[in-house]
């Protein structure tokens, strides 16, 4: 395999990397656990995330929530009285998640903290519930609620900024399309159909406008790449108010894991006509997910899919689904878990995940303003064994990441260096090579994944 890096051509600046707090971080009450899950992910000797996604979660009553496991569910700093129709707030509620998040923004790395809802406030909701409606593909808010809404997030935006947290952007909808509620629920959700995504994000944007909020409208969060991915961008840019205070399209790269040319296709439709917006990737685990958290496979499946959002698709960060799931282990000791680490109920034990290398060998290494690179070596649908992605640091360094769920192989380097510095991961060790002379033939092992930095 040859790359002629002498030729590669400046793409899309990078805006950082990161992870989400949803579904963990309220259970994660032990502090040890908390301070070292922070450094883990946040700090600079591990992950150096700079990009924080808090969940405001929609709350619960006691006897009227269909959510059975707790992880999947969210104290809400609003409480709502039925009887006198009247709401109050207690800012001590959520305190591990909050707890998890200050530990993380004190690393000092974060710079974009993201605030998030998988559903309205449970007492906004048509059902009195955060679970979807009773029926398939129904929105479960009644539009004489949207404007109470967004009052409720940005209340809470405007209390983080109050304590001087980075809040950045808020996202008052995740994944619309998907039919949320019915018989059987899992999760907080709501269904919006493209007219009503359309109204709350303009009554958001109102709203932002007319408190003069230093913060932007990310969203909305479409769950796939493509699909109506495409008619959400549309609708939402075609509003003058949304463009005001609407720099990021952020979008999850679902149900296209094996398909780089879908990642092309999002570029070129998308990204390539639209040189002004920003556009993330928010979201993504292996899904469904068929690599359990000692299979090195998984990832290698997430690094391959790391890169060719970013080089394919476009993506400026890149963020993963939770940061940590819980710890559920199968008959014969293994966990399927699809995050980077697991935890046990309530932190009394966790690990960390295969998954965590393939992120540590992207954002510990191309640092936030980095530049990606078109090297002309693209996949195709049917032939994703070798994957190579080239980027830019701000120090002028060269950073290749090598991802080789084939055999044994050999890769070519053409370029004007004299130093490099390898960092390499497969499934039996994991070791830095610190810096020796430029190798211009370097031999990849099979099922092993490379960071290799070029000066």
């Amino acid at each position: 395999m040859k790359i002629n890096l002498r030729q590669a051509r400046k793409m899309q600046t990078l805006y950082g990397w990161g992870t989400s707090a949803c579904w963990w971080a309220q259970a994660c009450g032990d502090e040890l656990a908390q301070n070292e899950i922070a450094e883990l992910l946040y700090g600079g000797s591990g992950l150096k995330l700079n990009i924080y996604r808090y969940n405001i979660g929609g709350g619960f009553e006691e006897g009227n929530c269909r959510i059975e496991n707790p992880w999947r569910r969210t104290e809400s700093f609003m409480l709502y009285d039925r009887e006198k129709e009247e709401e109050s707030w207690d800012f001590s509620r959520d305190a591990n998640a909050v707890a998890v998040m200050k530990k993380s923004l004190e690393k000092g790395n974060v710079d974009t903290l993201i605030l998030f809802c998988n559903s309205p406030h449970w007492s906004h909701t048509s059902t009195g519930q955060t679970s979807g409606s009773l029926l398939y593909h129904t929105c479960n808010i009644p539009k004489m609620n949207y404007r109470r809404f967004a009052d409720y997030v940005l209340t809470v935006a405007q209390h983080f900024l109050d304590e001087g947290l980075p809040v950045k952007y808020v996202s008052p909808i995740n994944e619309p399309q998907w039919k949320w509620g019915g018989g059987f629920v899992w999760q907080e959700g709501c269904h919006y159909e493209l007219e009503e995504v359309k109204e709350i994000y303009h009554i958001f944007a109102e709203e932002i406008l007319k408190r003069e909020m230093p913060i932007y409208l990310y969203g909305p969060e479409s769950g796939e790449i493509m699909g109506t991915t495409v008619d959400y961008f549309n609708e939402l840019y075609s509003d003058e108010f949304i463009k005001k205070v609407m720099p990021i399209f952020a979008f999850h790269s679902y149900h296209a894991d094996d398909s780089p040319n879908i990642r092309r296709d999002f570029r070129k439709t998308l990204v390539e006509p639209n040189p002004d917006i920003r556009f993330d990737m928010s979201e993504w685990c292996e899904l469904p997910n068929k690599s359990h958290t000692r299979d090195f496979k998984g990832a290698l499946i997430t690094a391959r899919i790391i890169g060719q959002d970013i080089i394919y698709a476009g993506a400026q960060s890149w963020t993963s689904w939770v940061a940590a799931n819980n710890l559920h282990r199968d008959e014969d000791g293994r966990d399927f878990s699809d995050a980077m680490l697991s935890g046990s109920l309530h932190f009394e034990e966790w690990t960390v995940n295969e998954r965590f290398w393939a992120m540590l060998h992207y954002s510990a290494y191309i640092p936030v303003g980095s530049t990606a690179l078109d090297i002309g070596y693209y996949n195709t649908d049917g032939d994703n064994d070798f994957n190579v992605f080239a980027f830019e640091t701000p120090k002028g360094e060269t950073v290749l990441v090598v991802v080789n769920e084939g055999e044994e192989t050999a890769l070519e380097i053409q370029g004007d260096f004299t130093k490099m510095k390898t960092v390499y991961s497969t499934q039996d060790r994991k070791r830095v090579i610190e810096k020796q002379p430029f190798t211009p033939h370097f031999p990849v092992q099979a099922q092993a994944i490379y960071t290799i930095v070029l000066k």
